[in-house]
């Protein structure tokens, strides 16, 4: 089992920085591909990145690509998301999740294995 707990959300304005975090517990999270799926108020999930296990192949969604960078520290067990020119509609629900397998990187959210209860970000104008 993986647990994966999400944190850094908060209130910002638009045009700010944030960086969320997904620590894992449970096992290694190496051997994970990893994606950020967010969910906006009354609106179905959608995929924002991905990376794969060793961080050397990333995957964006249309919503945040070019404002956002995913990484990961396997020593530490946790993916970032850092998200920069923050605006009103990116405001959502963020949730990390963990897909057993080295180099796919799934953007449907249909592979992932675990699921974290995710971190609210909203951004006011």
């Amino acid at each position: 089992q993986v647990q994966l707990v999400e944190s850094g959300g908060g209130l910002v304005q638009a045009g700010a920085s944030l960086r969320i975090s997904c620590a894992a517990s449970g096992r290694t999270l190496s051997a994970y591909a990893v994606g950020w799926f967010r969910q906006p108020p009354g609106k179905e999930r959608e995929f924002v990145a991905g990376i794969n296990w060793n961080g050397d192949t990333t995957h964006y969604g249309d919503s945040m690509r070019g404002r956002s960078t995913i990484s990961r520290d396997n020593a530490a067990n946790t993916v970032y998301l850092q998200m920069n020119s923050l605006k009103p509609v990116d405001t959502a629900v963020y949730y990390c999740a963990a897909h057993f397998v080295l180099t796919t990187i799934d953007d449907t959210g249909l592979k992932y294995d675990y699921w974290g209860q995710g971190t609210q970000v909203t951004v006011s104008s």
